[in-house]
């Protein structure tokens, strides 16, 4: 496993290491000491799963306020999704820049996207399953969003949007939103 330090600070890609033989693969898929020594959360306090069905899908970009903030760790374990985090840090020098990371289902690369950051996602497949794990439980009285077609964050998602839910198209410009 190796973990790919992107240009937001604490923002990593995920990377197996696979050891195939004649019977399979395997990888290992989190490793807490891997993670303790990058100075990354080693406990998980909620683990989920999304199946987005239909190429071009977007969902996002979500997030939770403090005191509730999380960490997430996502991979996709069916398809390809253009995955997205967006920092949100208050005085940060990558406020309001994006990362985005193509987490495939063959290859098992993750995200590892700190507290701080909105995530999101658009579907590269007909059908997209992610897991994610959080550092922090689901808290609906402390969740936000920002609208992710905003012109001003200048995301170039790599496909025409298909579909994107009422609530998400409804969601604050960046300008909008209080830094975390």
């Amino acid at each position: 496993m190796k973990l790919i330090p992107q240009d937001i600070d604490g923002l990593y890609e995920v990377q197996l290491t696979r050891h195939s033989d004649s019977r399979g693969a395997f990888a290992r898929t989190f490793c807490a000491e891997v993670f303790a020594q990058a100075g990354l959360p080693t406990n998980w306090a909620q683990m989920n799963m999304s199946q987005t069905i239909g190429e071009g899908t977007l969902r996002g970009l979500h997030f939770q306020r403090a005191p509730m903030a999380e960490a997430k760790l996502i991979r996709a374990t069916q398809g390809r999704v253009f995955d997205l985090a967006l920092d949100l840090r208050e005085g940060s020098p990558t406020f309001g820049q994006s990362r985005a990371i193509t987490l495939c289902a063959e290859a098992g690369n993750a995200i590892y996207i700190p507290e701080g950051c909105a995530h999101g996602f658009q579907t590269l497949t007909e059908t997209a399953t992610l897991h994610y794990c959080h550092t922090a439980p689901y808290a609906p009285e402390l969740e936000g969003g920002v609208r992710a077609t905003d012109p001003e964050l200048g995301i170039d998602w790599p496909l025409p949007i298909a579909l994107m839910s009422e609530r998400d198209q409804h969601l604050p410009a960046l300008l909008d939103v209080r830094p975390l």
